[in-house]
């Protein structure tokens, strides 16, 4: 059994906002409050990054239309005692997506973490 960091992307819609700084906001704010009242506050919330297909520089993942906002978040969680990615990356899915109904979520990273000295003793 090994222990796992899985990163994954979520797309979040903000609507009645004038300012991409305002979207992300809301979007972070929004996503922590509902993780936090299903007692996930393990799992880190950042806005998410997207490369610049001119000059490849990464920039905020939010999009305005029509005062609607689409915010990328990046949202980490350390899954432990998994038996292999799949089944890391199936974890994260259900521990994320049930406090984030609604909330299309896909696995984009997933890296094998060293496990704690009491657990390699053990």
């Amino acid at each position: 059994m090994s222990n796992y960091l899985v990163a994954m992307e979520a797309a979040w819609l903000v609507r009645d906002v004038d300012d991409v700084d305002d979207a992300i906001g809301v979007a972070v704010s929004e996503a922590g409050k509902r993780l936090n009242e299903t007692d996930k506050q393990y799992v880190e919330v950042e806005v998410g990054a997207t490369g610049c297909p001119a000059c490849g520089e990464p920039f905020d993942s939010a999009f305005i239309s029509a005062g609607t906002a689409l915010v990328g978040l990046l949202l980490e969680i350390e899954i432990f005692n998994a038996d292999s990615e799949e089944h890391a990356s199936r974890i994260a899915k259900s521990e994320v997506g049930g406090a984030l109904t609604d909330v299309p979520l896909e696995v984009i990273e997933i890296i094998e973490t060293e496990a704690d000295e009491e657990e390699a003793e053990a």
